[in-house]
């Protein structure tokens, strides 16, 4: 299976990108996965405009290596910090560039980042707005790291909050896992018409 990581923080050195080398550590420990990890530290994709319908060349460099990437992955795991109780723009404009050929009946886990004792925003707004035409599929748990700081930085975890957090990262990406295996069933099975039903409703 492989699972793809993507890092939403705009920011470099980002937490969000600490969070993600955290998980991809986990998936590795956890089974036998191939992993594929995007950061959008310092916006590295154009804004979506209508030239990737047709082709842009800016796109062929900048989103097609991506798009594969993507195309090949299994499941998904969406880290998004909470700014000003939203999602960044560069990550929504992810989701703008992605179609049904890239996450289409995929199963996402989303992974919610807060630097105090917020990011309920994030999944909320991911749940609502992240999906209607790529079909991406968020399983229904998800995981808010609140003052993350303070998590992560030692091999054991360092408080009760942490270590609860340790071990439901790993429950999560257990049953994303499941959802991988399961999903990729549905997807060969012949149901799936996105020629006539290519848009959500």
């Amino acid at each position: 299976m492989k699972i793809s990581i993507v890092s939403g923080s705009h920011r470099a050195n980002s937490q969000s990108d600490r969070v993600a080398d955290y998980f991809s550590g986990r998936i590795k420990a956890l089974g036998d996965h191939d992993i594929f990890s995007l950061s959008l530290a310092n916006n590295p994709l154009p804004l979506w405009d209508e030239t990737i319908w047709s082709g842009g060349e800016h796109w062929k460099d900048k989103w097609s290596p991506i798009a594969k990437e993507f195309q090949s992955s299994d499941a998904f795991v969406i880290i998004s910090p909470e700014w000003h109780g939203m999602v960044p723009s560069g990550l929504k404009n992810l989701f703008l560039l992605c179609t049904n050929k890239e996450l289409g009946h995929k199963p996402g886990l989303i992974v919610s980042v807060s630097g105090s004792r917020n990011g309920a925003y994030p999944v909320s707004e991911l749940r609502m707005s992240s999906t209607k035409n790529n079909r991406l599929v968020y399983i229904p748990d998800h995981i808010i790291v609140r003052d993350v700081e303070s998590m992560f930085k030692e091999a054991t975890p360092q408080s009760s909050d942490e270590d609860y957090l340790r071990k439901r990262i790993d429950y999560s990406l257990s049953v994303l896992n499941q959802y991988g295996t399961a999903m990729k069933q549905i997807r060969d099975s012949g149901v799936i018409d996105f020629e006539t039903y290519g848009n959500g409703m």
